[in-house]
């Protein structure tokens, strides 16, 4: 029990589980886009329908950036930016398809990308945790003080 109270002590690994969920509800997104109904061509149509100019490759962008930045959050790896990419793309659905059905996402509102946007911000303050690849990289991708050596 003592060892179980030892890790639940340590934030890093609140943040590793914060981190891989957050990254897992990306990848899905962006899989959904790339494989589901309509796909790359069904996605681009959305955004044409939105307004959003270059929908082609912006769609392109959209999806890699939940595909590939999901797997990058799952892993560890550039934390801290990849959850600004999303946090930017979360805005953007956000304000252009979610603010205006209200609060529940039960109608369309912006309750889960609100949520997301939260998430990814968190990451990118406290960087990656424990359990990343970040660890082997950087102290500042994981957000771990550096310490002198004397």
């Amino acid at each position: 029990m003592a060892s179980i109270n030892k890790l639940l002590d340590k934030p890093g690994f609140g943040i590793a589980i914060l981190r891989i969920v957050v990254g897992f509800i990306f990848f899905m997104h962006g899989w959904d886009k790339f494989t589901g109904e309509g796909g790359l061509n069904g996605t681009s149509g959305f955004l044409g329908s939105l307004g959003i100019p270059a929908p082609y490759f912006m769609a392109i962008l959209l999806i890699a950036t939940e595909l590939i930045g999901g797997i990058m959050l799952i892993l560890g790896l550039f934390t801290r930016y990849v959850a600004v990419a999303e946090a930017i793309a979360m805005v953007v659905a956000l304000v252009t398809v979610h603010l205006e059905n209200g609060f529940s996402s039960q109608n369309g509102g912006y309750e889960y990308v609100l949520a997301l946007i939260g998430a990814s911000l968190a990451l990118v303050l406290l960087g990656s945790g424990s359990l990343a690849l970040d660890n082997l990289l950087s102290p500042r991708l994981t957000g771990r003080q550096i310490t002198a050596r004397a």
